[in-house]
């Protein structure tokens, strides 16, 4: 039986999967993403074969309501909750490796690699990542260079980032080779958000997109895997003035509470009523006991660009984690976080790639502010954005299914019905897709 190598790949939409030159038995097709639309919900789906409802991913952040904290890019594979799609695969003695999905750290996987520097006291960081086992990293590095962790974000960021990971992909195939291998290409995010899906620079991510998937596919065929390529989510072009501020309205309707230090704005989720943590074009509003879910709903109908605020009333079968009102920007508005109004009032991390501890996801981070140096703060600069569930992504592969997958979880269950075809216990004649 043939090994199986998945690859999640940010930003593929139908049309861009056309444009690659895949030679796939199945696909390119479409495929509808689960709700939100963005990177840790669609992984932690198709991890468990549910929706966020079930395995809690319910965005890229989590707000701890006991520790009044927001993080966003948590990496504890805890977070994820429920059965792993693999589970009963790695029982029988199949190996699992995961390279730079989100929430892998303690997976029940046999190899895992992921970024994690080292913050330095003094300020600075050493660059790392997280390898099971250690020496699986140490190998790659001395045989690839170290990974450039400067190219996976922020506003050096940039497909060739894809390039180390689509050859770190190539050489676990070739060495470790795990029954099953899930690995990541974020080559298309960068420039898809900076300048939009349609712009050349978008043309030339997707140009190296196909290189490195040619490359890993080649691999695929010498050390003889099958393979899966999906899209966790779409990007869409934003609009002029397409940025829109939920906590800018909440603070001035007296909802949420800020502290001033040292002339700076910086948010108190002990005092406040109600605030937004936004992600691309989908904000979860959590609120306090006090607040009046009816009156903060109300409100937040007002913030031209919503396209759909849901309630504990009208949102269905939620977790825990959700936010008490769920917020979806129309086609072209995204969400952004801040809540000052001038760039005089904006916290000091607001001028920083920090992408654990600002309390929304900031894109802006894509962009460099020379003078003073920092990274940007014009939300109008950002071409491309996503988190709606209408808008579909791909997915292709060297194997047909019995069924023709429709939605990511589909496809998941899919995969899972093909790796119990493999276990000796499991009787083919007796199994359906």
């Amino acid at each position: 039986m043939k090994k199986m190598l998945v690859i999640s790949v940010a930003g593929l939409d139908t049309d861009t999967a056309a444009a690659l030159s895949l030679q796939a038995a199945t696909g390119p097709a479409a495929l509808q993403p689960p709700f939100p639309a963005v990177t840790c919900t669609a992984q932690a789906s198709f991890r468990t074969a549910a929706p966020a409802a079930q395995h809690g991913m319910v965005a890229n952040g989590l707000y701890d309501r006991a520790l009044r904290k927001v993080s966003f890019w948590e990496q504890s594979s805890a977070l994820v909750e429920g059965p792993r799609l693999w589970d009963a695969y790695r029982a029988e003695g199949r190996s699992v490796g995961m390279l730079f999905w989100q929430q892998s750290l303690g997976e029940a996987a046999d190899y895992i690699l992921s970024p994690a520097p080292i913050h330095k006291h003094h300020g600075g960081l050493v660059r790392d990542c997280y390898s099971q086992p250690r020496d699986m990293y140490t190998r790659l590095r001395d045989t690839l260079g170290e990974f450039p962790l400067q190219r996976y974000w922020g506003p050096f960021a940039s497909a060739s980032v894809g390039e180390w990971i689509a050859s770190a992909t190539a050489d676990v195939m070739a060495h470790e080779a795990p029954d099953l291998l899930l690995t990541y290409l974020p080559t298309l995010d960068y420039d898809f958000q900076r300048t939009g899906p349609h712009s050349p620079a978008a043309a030339r991510a997707t140009a190296q997109l196909d290189k490195q998937l040619h490359r890993i596919l080649a691999a695929c065929d010498t050390c003889g895997y099958e393979w899966i390529v999906w899209g966790d989510y779409a990007i869409t072009p934003t609009m002029p003035g397409g940025a829109l501020f939920p906590n800018r309205m909440l603070r001035q309707a007296g909802l949420l509470s800020c502290r001033e230090v040292h002339g700076r704005s910086y948010p108190d989720f002990h005092r406040s009523a109600a605030f937004a943590m936004v992600d691309h074009a989908v904000a979860h509003v959590y609120l306090s006991k006090n607040a009046d879910e009816d009156e903060v709903a109300r409100l937040m109908t007002q913030l031209e660009g919503v396209d759909l605020v849901q309630t504990g009333k009208t949102r269905g079968d939620v977790h825990p984690r959700c936010g008490d009102l769920v917020l979806t920007a129309a086609p072209g508005h995204w969400f952004a976080y801040p809540w000052w109004d001038h760039a005089r009032q904006a916290p000091d991390y607001a001028t920083h790639v920090d992408i654990h501890n600002k309390p929304g996801f900031d894109p802006c981070e894509l962009f460099m502010r020379w003078i003073p140096p920092g990274v940007g703060q014009d939300p109008q600069r950002v071409g491309g954005t996503h988190g709606r569930a209408d808008s579909t992504t791909a997915w292709a592969a060297s194997i047909a299914f019995n069924t023709r997958p429709a939605t990511l979880i589909e496809l998941a269950n899919s995969l899972k019905h093909w790796l119990a075809l493999s276990l000796p216990s499991q009787d083919p004649d007796t199994s359906k897709a």
